[in-house]
């Protein structure tokens, strides 16, 4: 499979979690050796009352736990929004090898926006990272979320 491939896996996590009502994004852990997905999630902080249910942390609790090892050396991740500080500070606790993400988050991402969390001299793990695949397509996944959220809100 190639990147691609797994990002519209990705993609199909995000479309799961718009249908719950929750912010589009999706994750899917893959070896790279093998081509086995190790876990796939998508977002449920409100599902789940829970804040740090982002896609990438559920992603990486499922393989964890699969594993018995909260290192997941060189396993790479697609995600379809750039992660955000919290998900990258777990990415490098993980030691994953490769980061693959579809749409770049101007505001709420770290990794080539804002902090741009693994270039600082502090982050203990530098993945490999890469950018865009099937980013045009998380993004309007994205955008007609929140389009149909603001149809919604507005009173009649």
């Amino acid at each position: 499979m190639t990147d691609e491939d797994y990002m519209r896996l990705a993609l199909e996590e995000a479309q799961a979690s718009s249908l719950r009502g929750e912010v589009p994004v999706g994750a899917v852990l893959v070896n790279p050796v093998t081509q086995e997905i190790v876990a796939k999630s998508g977002n449920a902080p409100i599902s789940e009352s829970d804040p740090t249910a982002h896609a990438e942390i559920l992603a990486l609790r499922k393989a964890a736990q699969l594993s018995g090892n909260y290192r997941l050396s060189g396993l790479t991740l697609y995600v379809t929004l750039e992660p955000c500080t919290m998900c990258a500070g777990a990415i490098s606790q993980a030691r994953l090898g490769r980061v693959v993400y579809g749409a770049v988050d101007m505001k709420g991402g770290a990794v080539e926006s804002g902090v741009r969390f693994f270039e600082q001299p502090t982050c203990h793990h530098r993945p490999e990272t890469q950018a865009g695949i099937l980013g045009e397509e998380s993004a309007d996944l994205l955008k007609a979320f929140f389009k149909s959220r603001r149809k919604k809100d507005r009173p009649t």
